[in-house]
């Protein structure tokens, strides 16, 4: 039997492997993608573990047309809709843990069915501040990133990368990948004793900052200064292309390309941590944005393309 197989036109901006594992244009729905809640595991599901970061107010997802407050719209890249990610107005010093309402995470739940090997995220994205009052305000956006979180037969591991725009107020336009420094998971999670987070997971949000950036989560990509396009009022977004290769056989990085430039990232190796119970074979694609400032900041994902060898 022959196979014919047609794509989509809009794949013609990717650059996918051989087998496409899902490509979600936001134009025809949530696609699977969701926000992501703490895990209720008290008595009768409805009582949350301690833990020192509040996750329960993390911004929701949306589709959006992506309006602006001067009567306009800029639909997404090649349609309508996108993906929204929007933060709350509130922020925290860098150094202290995200506040309430700082971050938005999106999520796609799957699992794996295919053998160890290369694995690409690649995915068209804007960002911007809230048009509520006058300036430029980039400094506005602290950081965004892309992940997967994977668990395999023998550990579970997030791998991916960040990109830190500012850090109180100061820009810093540097890319870091996730590799948490040797802490333990009581110092990973702030103090807090048995918190239902080990060290390594949910860098986002845990794992101690410091002031120049750096935290117990991430490490600094060699020559990762990148200037990002960021146009000159708030009104107005560009579409921008960013691209992760992985291979889960090795459990390294590959390779992370932004824009037109590319960084070898081969041999750097993500933090591994022992499996979680009953998520064996999770494959979870991910996406958040977090603010510095007390303004809210909207990421957008025209699409995304999840592909494999």
């Amino acid at each position: 039997m022959e196979h014919v197989i047609a794509l989509d036109a809009g794949m013609n901006k990717y650059q996918p492997l051989k087998k496409i594992i899902c490509y979600d244009d936001f134009d025809k729905g949530l696609n699977g993608w969701m926000d992501l809640h703490p895990n209720y595991v008290g008595k009768d599901f409805n009582t949350l573990r301690y833990s020192h970061v509040d996750k329960t107010q993390w911004g929701p997802l949306m589709l959006s047309s992506a309006s602006f407050r001067l009567a306009g719209t800029h639909g997404s890249m090649d349609g309508t809709y996108s993906l929204k990610l929007s933060t709350r107005q509130a922020a925290n010093p860098y150094t202290e843990a995200p506040a309430p309402g700082s971050l938005s995470h999106g999520i796609k739940r799957l699992t794996t069915h295919l053998p160890k090997g290369l694995r690409q995220y690649e995915m068209w994205y804007a960002y911007t501040p809230e048009q509520d009052r006058q300036g430029l305000s980039e400094q506005a956006m602290r950081a965004f990133g892309i992940f997967f979180d994977i668990q395999d037969d023998e550990y579970r591991y997030f791998i991916g990368a960040r990109y830190l725009n500012a850090v109180n107020g100061e820009m810093v336009r540097r890319w870091q990948i996730f590799k948490a420094k040797e802490v333990t998971d009581v110092e990973w999670a702030y103090g807090v004793e048995n918190d239902w987070c080990k060290m390594g997971i949910d860098a986002m949000w845990y794992g101690k900052r410091y002031a120049d950036g750096s935290t117990d989560g991430f490490e600094f990509i060699p020559d990762g200064y990148q200037d990002l396009c960021y146009n000159e009022s708030d009104d107005k977004i560009n579409w921008s292309y960013l691209r992760l290769l992985i291979d889960t056989e090795k459990r390294e990085y590959v390779e992370l390309q932004s824009g037109s430039k590319i960084f070898d990232l081969r041999g750097m190796k993500p933090t591994l941590t022992a499996p979680y119970a009953r998520i064996k074979g999770l494959f979870n694609p991910s996406m958040w944005v977090e603010n510095d400032t007390d303004r809210r900041v909207f990421f957008y994902a025209d699409s995304v393309v999840i592909s494999g060898e």
